[in-house]
């Protein structure tokens, strides 16, 4: 009787035990599903575009900020693909999620951390806040928006560099994007690196930029964050451009595809990114 009974308890231990599993199983799964996203390719901005997944919510944030702008740039319509500044196609076109309503330029310069500084310089741009762009050329040089549009050229002798004026004031946009393409040409990840301010990531907002300066490096924007009401866990989207120059887009989250292309803040501290691995301890501000 003895052995009987433990036999039926076993086996009754066992039932519960894959009961259990199942149950545990089921609901990782409907956690998952929770996550998931369905984009709305039609939508113009990435904040129609791309819902929160269920039980996180956006920030209310000014829309006057950089993080309320970046919401609100314009997405090309429904899933286009990335093309260089050559008008080919990029090699790897699985990877994006929305491609940004910006021009490429017709010149290999709106890399990675120039595409950081195009949105940036765009958002104070249309902020007429002229004066605060200002970036750093790797040689150290401040380049100024306002004494460019004065008519002021900067003057590249060996590693120096003077400003003169050879041109009349221009406050066109054409002279705007002429100011961006020589800042794209003496900056890098390197000078923009050295420019940002590091941030803990537990105050991700967007933004926000993991870069890693060198000769190559890479940089890569927080475009939107929103975080869970009650974990206070926080997901964000990124965008890039990339070698050669490309497109601006938001990329998808290759190692989660069901939150892609939001990303969950790493446990391990590494970020995996399509074409870059970053560590969280690389996330800086303007």
């Amino acid at each position: 009787m003895t052995t009987i009974y433990f036999t039926i308890a076993a086996l009754l231990g066992g039932v519960m035990a894959l009961f259990s599993c199942q149950q545990e199983d089921a609901n990782i799964h409907n956690q998952r599903v929770n996550r998931q996203v369905t984009a709305n390719s039609s939508s113009t901005t990435l904040l129609e575009r791309f819902p929160c997944p269920t039980s996180y919510s956006r920030n209310i944030r000014d829309k006057n900020s950089f993080p309320g702008w970046l919401e609100t740039v314009p997405l090309k319509k429904d899933e286009v693909a990335v093309y260089l500044y050559t008008n080919e196609l990029k090699s790897n076109q699985s990877i994006h999620a929305a491609v940004l309503d910006f021009d490429r330029g017709t010149s290999d310069l709106q890399q990675c951390a120039d595409a950081v500084i195009r949105l940036r310089a765009e958002y104070l741009y249309q902020k007429r806040a002229y004066d605060s762009i200002v970036f750093t050329f790797t040689n150290g040089t401040k380049a100024s928006y306002s004494k460019w549009r004065e008519g002021y050229r900067p003057v590249v002798t060996g590693n120096s560099v003077s400003w003169q004026k050879s041109k009349q004031t221009d406050t066109s946009y054409s002279c705007f994007r002429s100011y961006l393409n020589t800042v794209f040409m003496y900056c890098g990840t390197y000078s923009l690196s050295k420019e940002l301010k590091p941030i803990d990531i537990s105050n991700i907002q967007g933004g926000d930029v993991f870069i890693h300066g060198g000769f190559p490096g890479h940089a890569m924007i927080v475009m939107d964050v929103a975080k869970n009401a009650k974990t206070g866990a926080a997901i964000f989207m990124l965008a890039q451009s990339y070698m050669p120059a490309q497109d601006i887009h938001i990329v998808k989250n290759i190692e989660n595809k069901e939150l892609s292309p939001w990303y969950d803040i790493p446990e391990n501290g590494v970020l995996e990114t399509p074409e870059w691995t970053f560590n969280v301890k690389d996330l800086k501000r303007f």
